[in-house]
């Protein structure tokens, strides 16, 4: 009965959707980060903030250029439309980057999570087949191991300092001239595995096509969580999670917002300095951190923040900390 319901609000919200003009058709012919990225630049928005990491302010132009020079690098290496390339990076400009890279160039995003154990790296690895690993410095004795021990990989690039024999995140993006090839990909090629949490066995990669991460924001993005390209949005979950995949990177992009990224484990006194530091208009979490946060006796004030929406979703919210 629960699901039935989850289903009919859903139905519900998609049909109010469309019928306020939320969804436009999507081309056969079809890829979403070029699409994306495109129509940013078209909207007179390269030079307006993408992301803020701890690195600095990233427009929609360099977004857009690091993109191009990323799926050629993956080109140059070798890697194959449909193939695979895992990635395990931590929440920086670095990550969109690689993501809409895979994508642009028709070769397959496995972003992974990064709180997982050898093992499970060594199984997404192998299950993959991927031909490529992106993985942050600080995550690689992880992979160290099971790099020479996965037949499929052939590359592996490290987002930081040291490259631990490898080759460099910015290395690779800045040997190549940007490329404005875009893969001839349809609007249901796959563009990107997420792996489930393996509850009930091992992990399963879901499959997930060009069209979906358009239609999520289409259908809910804009017109349910109501983003604006004037916003400032924060993800507590990370890039890596659904949730998070659409809150920091599909639903702001969509509508040429700005996402703060923190490559830190999210804690409330945390969170609270970068609501202090920026002008977050939108704010997601989840009702476990919500409550934390509300704890927490370095919450801001309302008078520090920006916040103009705050969104809940993974479990049941409390009346209280709603209210």
């Amino acid at each position: 009965r629960r699901l039935a319901g989850r289903e009919e609000t859903m139905t519900v919200a998609v049909v109010a959707a469309a019928e306020a003009g939320a969804v436009g058709a999507i081309p056969r012919d079809y890829n979403f980060a070029a699409d994306v990225l495109q129509k940013n630049l078209d909207a007179g928005r390269a030079g307006k903030p993408s992301y803020i990491d701890v690195r600095g302010t990233h427009t929609y132009g360099q977004l857009a250029d690091r993109v191009a020079r990323f799926g050629a690098a993956l080109r140059g290496l070798g890697v194959k439309r449909e193939e695979r390339v895992l990635i395990a990076l931590l929440d920086t400009i670095d990550w969109p980057t690689a993501f809409l890279g895979c994508l642009k160039a028709g070769i397959i995003a496995v972003p992974v999570n990064t709180l997982l154990t050898e093992d499970d790296y060594r199984f997404m690895l192998a299950d993959s087949r991927a031909k490529c690993l992106v993985v942050s410095e600080a995550l690689f004795p992880r992979f160290e191991k099971l790099i020479k021990q996965s037949p499929d990989l052939e590359h592996v690039i490290v987002s930081g300092d040291n490259p631990h024999g490898y080759r460099l995140f910015e290395d690779v993006i800045g040997a190549d001239e940007p490329d404005s090839y875009t893969a001839p990909t349809t609007s249901d090629d796959i563009a990107f595995w997420l792996y489930t949490s393996g509850s009930t066995g091992k992990p399963k990669g879901a499959v997930h096509v060009h069209a979906s991460l358009k239609l999520t924001a289409d259908l809910y993005g804009t017109p349910v969580a109501g983003l604006k390209e004037s916003d400032v949005c924060y993800s507590v979950a990370k890039l890596f999670f659904a949730y998070g995949l659409g809150n920091a990177m599909t639903f702001p992009m969509t509508v040429g917002a700005t996402t703060v990224l923190n490559a830190e484990r999210p804690t409330p006194d945390g969170v609270a300095a970068l609501l202090r530091e920026h002008p977050i208009t939108v704010f997601f979490a989840v009702p476990t951190f919500y409550a934390a946060f509300l704890a927490s006796p370095n919450v801001p004030e309302k008078s520090e923040v920006k916040l103009r929406r705050c969104i809940s979703a993974g479990e049941a919210l409390p009346e209280e900390i709603a209210l």
